[in-house]
């Protein structure tokens, strides 16, 4: 008898693209962080401007690395409670916890549009560009986060043990 497996379903369009990013920017920043400790150890000089690339980078990248994380529900969970919880009140507390999400992201939404528009006046010291570069990771952070937050309560609670997506651990 053969073991069925289900078809691996492709990524997203999107998600794949989120992922490249992630590559070329980690690429990025360890090719700017490399060249700069060489130059420094070796040479005693530096290029300032490529710290401050990779600062942005980091930025992105944990913004865009977020998202894809919570996407593919690979977050760290915190179960101690809802393990030990009845199903009725296990699917209160999903709710309780998704509302309390679109909550937090409703207000980075709001604080990073208001540190987007503060930014578009105001230039990194070094390479001159708009400090809104940077508060734009936390605007994409929250929309990407609240997509994801409304998606799962599309799906509604699931049981972990049930599906996979936790890893039992004795």
């Amino acid at each position: 008898m053969h073991a069925e497996t289900s078809p691996v379903k492709p990524k997203p369009c999107l998600q794949r693209a989120a992922e490249l990013f992630m590559v070329v920017a980690l690429a990025g920043m360890v090719v700017a962080v490399f060249v700069n400790v060489v130059l420094r150890y070796v040479f005693n000089t530096s290029i300032v401007s490529y710290e401050e690339i990779s600062r942005l980078l980091f930025v992105w990248l944990v913004a865009v690395g977020s998202i894809v994380a919570a996407y593919e529900c690979s977050h760290l969970g915190f179960d101690m409670v809802t393990s030990r919880v009845s199903p009725p009140v296990r699917r209160a507390l999903f709710w309780l916890t998704q509302l309390l999400v679109v909550a937090c992201m409703l207000l980075l939404l709001w604080g990073s549009w208001a540190q987007v528009q503060a930014g578009l006046s105001s230039y990194s010291t070094v390479m001159g560009y708009p400090l809104a570069l940077g508060a734009a990771a936390t605007l994409v952070l929250a929309v990407g986060m609240l997509v994801v937050a409304l998606r799962d309560m599309r799906r509604g609670p699931h049981d972990p043990a049930r599906d996979g997506s936790i890893l039992e651990v004795e």
